[in-house]
């Protein structure tokens, strides 16, 4: 195994456009770090600089303790799986699995031990006289990923490898996935756009927007404490609420009417107008439902649309939103794919409320949790700095102890000499 340094990294094309711009991202010996953003942030082709299928136009990449911008794919050491699966249809899933070994010119007592260990793991026995064109999508990707832990790599590098797969079954592999990594403890790097995969498989995530690192942290760190309008905007289903807001004192004028907040958050922003507040539907409440005692403020609106779901419950609101917010809030729609951010508040209620369409509710909100940004820089201006960059603390004391040593590890690389 061995740890991947990122240092400035920059591809740039024929037209001089910056693919990747300036990115240096420390992957810890053992790490599941996780490549996400929107289509064209520059995951995929940092990903195929780290493996030698892109040339780097400027930067460091360091695999280990070794340099190795020049060095060709086949000398790096490092094990692909691809979206498409990139499998033989002529071979059977024993010399699928079975390629890399005897390319490299194994024996055949060694290639058929390794093969029988990985289809284990892997829950390939019974398939391994089958041929791809007889698989399931799921079984397909299981091959592909048989066949890069069978040659003993530095690390797994994954693209988008669960893309091609139904909702049900990329649930499945996300698990399987998961379970083996630590099983086998080897340094991953996984490129997604999915915020889900990202947000339950890494360790630490990277999320990308238009080849830049927007923030780099745990996945509860990116949750609570979005360092600008993208990352908040991107991590969440349904996304955080952005609604125009202006600060006065430690009162938040809304859309709505007028919330209490924090003083400390109420320090940082204000005296600067007009700014946006991001609060995530499950932030807000049912006032009916909630303890009296309860830290947070309330305000009345008028629910446009309510689904329920059974355990739970979504209500719709609708709002105005000036024309600077809706400005920026259009801009966001675009880097997020066309991910819907219409001026309406989404709130999750609870499966007891019994708030229906066209009710004139009173809603309680978790002011604690509120995000006023910047419109104009998509800054935000309330972020927790006491937290950037610590571990948060986890239920799981052998999660939090892993966190922990992530960090640490990724702290030595950081602070190591130059190669």
């Amino acid at each position: 195994m061995a740890a991947i340094t990122m240092k400035n990294i920059v591809k740039k094309y024929g037209d001089g456009f910056p693919a990747v711009n300036d990115v240096s991202i420390d992957v810890a010996d053992g790490e599941f770090m996780i490549l996400v953003g929107p289509s064209g942030c520059g995951k995929s082709t940092l990903l195929r600089m780290i493996v030698g299928l892109e040339d780097i136009t400027s930067g460091d990449m360091i695999l280990g303790d070794r340099k190795v911008n020049d060095l060709a794919p086949r000398d790096r050491n490092l094990a692909m799986v691809f979206q498409n699966y990139a499998l033989y249809p002529h071979l059977t899933v024993y010399e699928n699995i079975a390629f890399p070994l005897r390319l490299a010119g194994a024996n055949d007592d060694e290639v058929d031990r390794k093969v029988r260990e990985a289809s284990k793991t892997l829950e390939l026995d019974e398939h391994l006289e089958r041929k791809p064109g007889n698989l399931s999508g799921g079984q397909r990707q299981r091959v592909a990923m048989g066949r890069a832990i069978v040659r003993d790599a530095d690390a797994f590098l994954f693209d988008e490898p669960l893309s091609n797969l139904d909702a049900k079954l990329r649930g499945q592999m996300r698990t399987e996935i998961s379970r083996l990594q630590k099983r086998l403890g080897i340094t991953t790097v996984y490129v997604t756009h999915d915020q889900t995969e990202a947000m339950t498989l890494g360790d630490r995530v990277a999320v990308l927007k238009r080849g830049i690192l927007q923030q780099l942290a745990t996945p509860r760190e990116l949750y609570e404490n979005p360092g600008n309008l993208f990352v908040a905007g991107f991590i969440g289903s349904p996304p955080m609420n952005f609604l125009p807001a202006e600060v006065d004192g430690t009162t938040v004028k809304l859309p709505f009417g007028e919330v209490q907040i924090p003083a400390d958050k109420a320090e940082k922003a204000r005296g600067r107008g007009l700014l946006m507040a991001g609060i995530r539907p499950e932030h807000f409440e049912d006032a009916s439902v909630v303890d009296p005692g309860k830290e947070g403020s309330t305000f009345h609106a008028k629910v446009d649309v309510v689904e329920w779901l059974g355990n739970e419950a979504y209500a719709y609101i609708p709002f105005e939103a000036p024309p600077e917010v809706q400005k920026q809030l259009n801009q966001l729609e675009q880097d997020l794919d066309g991910e819907s951010l219409r001026t309406q508040l989404v709130i999750s209620l609870d499966g007891a409320s019994r708030i229906a369409e066209g009710d004139e509710a009173e809603i309680w909100v978790n002011t604690s949790k509120m995000h006023l940004f910047d419109p104009s820089t998509g800054e935000n201006l309330t972020v927790d700095t006491s937290r950037a960059g610590r571990i948060p603390e986890l239920d799981d004391p052998q999660e939090q102890e892993r966190a922990e040593q992530m960090a640490a590890k990724a702290e030595e690389i950081h602070s190591a000499p130059e190669a």
